[in-house]
């Protein structure tokens, strides 16, 4: 269980940085995302981009569990409608 009455510090911090990705097809049932190299901007915190987005009304779904991404060992993908299409953010937490 979080203690969430903590403030945050560099100790108890996961930088997030947004990355560029491409899907490669399916693996054992999930979706694989390839990082392009190109990283965006970086957040002190991943729940600082949710809490930006849930403020501005705009409703995020978390798909992290039904996708892979290559290389990286953690990493939080989100979705959002944009319009008639879904957009994917794709953040790797450092």
């Amino acid at each position: 269980m979080v203690d969430n009455t903590q403030p945050l510090t560099s100790e108890n911090t996961m930088p997030a940085t947004e990355i560029e990705v491409t899907s490669a097809g399916q693996v054992a049932g999930m979706e694989l995302l390839v990082p392009t190299g190109k990283q965006g901007s970086t957040l002190p915190h991943v729940q600082d981009w949710v809490t930006a987005k849930l403020t501005a009304r705009t409703p995020v779904k978390d798909v992290s569990k039904s996708v892979l991404v290559k290389g990286i060992k953690q990493w939080a993908v989100y979705e959002e409608k944009a319009g008639a299409k879904t957009r994917r953010t794709v953040f790797k937490i450092t």
